[in-house]
């Protein structure tokens, strides 16, 4: 963290947490693909749960990152002796937010899905789905949290494992759920459920197992631990939950003109995960070594990790442009090769498209933010984008038709990257300021 070259680092450190993501990913990617097989009504009642979804890897994987943020920096002040209270506390918090989620999520998940479609047979097989989401869900929850405190320590490995095994566990059991295959019964999407949560309980003992070895649970849980590790990761965690919101919000909007347009969003979030995801993962590696770094002083590593992951992220949201620009309706056909998600659709990705080098320089900004103690600056970011900009903007271009609605991700975008610039030529002009002192 403190001596190797950034750009080794980053080689040596991206991959793995970026295999590990993209296999995560396949969960919901494998359900809605061979649900889609099944039914059309579970394809689109999957497109409306996945805005929940985000939601509770938001809390997740947010919590973790505020976990792995504190461990980081202590790591960078050669602090370690209270490493084990935090460690408690936020695998307690992984519980903590796993009940919470449970009780709120199958408390309301039938008003959510009587107000997000018109058709009774998308609500029961959604309600279905997610009620056995919501229930196996302490899988996803504590497996974050474990994944975060050993990516905090250099272990990009283990998760990575942990991640190939459940998804592999998804993958596998799928088809047999839902079909009804090898003797098993036809579950349709109650099978895409059980299996889902049946590989993040599996990724879950790995991590946990691994965690186990390096500190043994010696420490205790800890209130002020607890707010401290809300307080790191509350950025990460309304970066993601407003990301859910909006995704409700167009859900809603998109509804206004035809349902296959709400479908149509919920393939195209699928599609972008395969070149979003990578960035997501880029966040993860930079974000403990611009906060290792900033905690030990060296200010120059923290700038060559932003500017090295800033050319990472641009050359990978590129190879995305060029792949939606040419085979949209290649990628459609994927989920359905119906005409009317496919008239929608390849305009859609096209336009789309156009915002993802812009989105890319922004992801990488608000980690930086977020790891230099400027938490503020990274919420302003969010905000901006996922509520001030892109729901409003979406609504105005919504009188224009529906090809005007894709427009609003690259206005957004647009204008997020230039707030993004400003905000860190003033933190720089600060610093200096400081400095002159």
């Amino acid at each position: 963290m403190e001596d190797t070259p950034i750009v080794k680092l980053l080689w040596k450190l991206s991959p793995p947490v970026m295999l590990a993501l993209l296999i995560q990913s396949v969960y919901n990617i494998v359900d809605s693909y061979f649900v889609s097989r099944y039914s059309e009504a579970g394809l689109t009642a999957l497109s409306i749960i996945f805005p929940i979804q985000l939601l509770m890897t938001a809390l997740a994987t947010g919590t973790g990152t505020g976990i792995n943020i504190l461990i980081s920096r202590m790591d960078g002040t050669g602090e370690t002796k209270s490493q084990t209270d935090f460690v408690k506390s936020g695998l307690f918090l992984g519980l903590l937010n796993y009940l919470i989620f449970a009780f709120l999520g199958l408390l309301f998940i039938k008003s959510y899905y009587s107000v997000s479609s018109d058709q009774t047979l998308v609500q029961e097989q959604g309600i279905q789905y997610a009620q056995i989401v919501f229930v196996g869900s302490f899988g996803l929850f504590i497996e974050s949290n474990c994944t975060k405190i050993l990516q905090a320590k250099g272990n990009m490995v283990t998760p990575m494992i942990a991640q190939v095994t459940g998804a592999v566990i998804n993958v596998i059991f799928d088809p047999i759920l839902i079909f009804g295959m090898f003797g098993m019964p036809e579950l349709g999407v109650a099978g895409a459920a059980i299996a889902t949560i049946a590989g993040q309980i599996v990724a879950m003992m790995i991590t946990f197992a691994a965690v186990c070895q390096i500190y043994h649970f010696q420490g205790k849980v800890q209130v002020q631990n607890c707010i401290q590790i809300y307080r790191a990761g509350i950025p990460s965690i309304i970066m993601q939950s407003l990301y859910t919101l909006y995704i409700a919000g167009l859900n809603l909007m998109l509804k206004l003109f035809t349902e296959d347009a709400v479908t149509v969003l919920g393939i195209y979030y699928k599609l972008q995960t395969f070149f979003f995801i990578p960035l997501m993962g880029l966040q993860q590696v930079i974000l403990p070594i611009i906060s290792f770094n900033y905690g030990a002083g060296r200010k120059e590593r923290v700038r060559d990790t932003l500017k090295y992951s800033t050319l990472f992220s641009c050359g990978i949201m590129f190879v995305a442009v060029v792949i939606f620009m040419a085979i949209p309706e290649r990628l459609l056909s994927i989920f359905s090769d119906r005409d009317s998600i496919i008239h929608i659709g390849c305009p859609a990705l096209r336009i789309i498209s156009g915002s993802f080098i812009p989105a890319g320089l922004v992801m990488m900004f608000t980690v930086y933010f977020q790891g230099i103690d400027r938490g503020k600056a990274s919420i302003f970011i969010t905000v901006l984008r996922q509520i001030v900009l892109l729901v409003p903007l979406a609504w105005i271009f919504h009188y224009a038709g529906l090809r005007y609605v894709w427009f609003t991700f690259v206005v957004t975008e647009l204008i997020a990257t230039i707030a993004s610039l400003i905000l860190y030529k003033k933190n720089k002009a600060s610093r200096a300021s400081q400095r002159s002192r």
